[in-house]
């Protein structure tokens, strides 16, 4: 069967489209070796691959012809142990980030802050004028 095929039937991308591009990206590696959309994948096979910030490694349980629904796509792989605490890990680092929101020291300009900036903008053009005082 092929890649892209099984990565979307094991439900790991919405469409097969999707998963031709992150093969294409590198970002999906059969065996230890990078790989193309048409390499034939048989059961046994280990599979790592990123979805966004998630990264995972698979084996290869079994191969579907068709997309089936969510807990028969878990079937077919089993995702190892060394996979798992690094996802729990780096989810919880996530948990614990700080927020980004809460970095940002000034926001947008408030109405009040805006009419400083405008009397600024005009007090230098007047001061700066490219006219000849006498």
């Amino acid at each position: 069967m092929r890649l892209d095929k099984w990565l979307w039937c094991a439900r790991f991308y919405k469409t097969r489209s999707l998963a031709v591009d992150e093969i294409g990206k590198g970002r999906v590696i059969v065996n230890n070796q990078p790989t193309k959309a048409a390499r034939e994948l048989r059961v046994g096979d280990t599979v790592a691959l990123r979805q966004g910030v998630i990264e995972r490694t698979v084996v290869v349980q079994g191969l579907s012809p068709t997309r089936g629904s969510a807990p028969i796509a878990q079937q077919l792989y089993t995702e190892t142990e060394a996979s798992q605490k690094a996802r729990a890990q780096a989810a919880e680092q996530r948990r614990l980030a700080p927020e980004p929101a809460s970095t940002l020291v000034e926001g947008r300009p408030t109405k009040r802050d805006r009419r400083q900036i405008d009397q600024v903008r005009h007090d230098w053009d007047d001061r700066w004028s490219a006219s000849i005082d006498e």
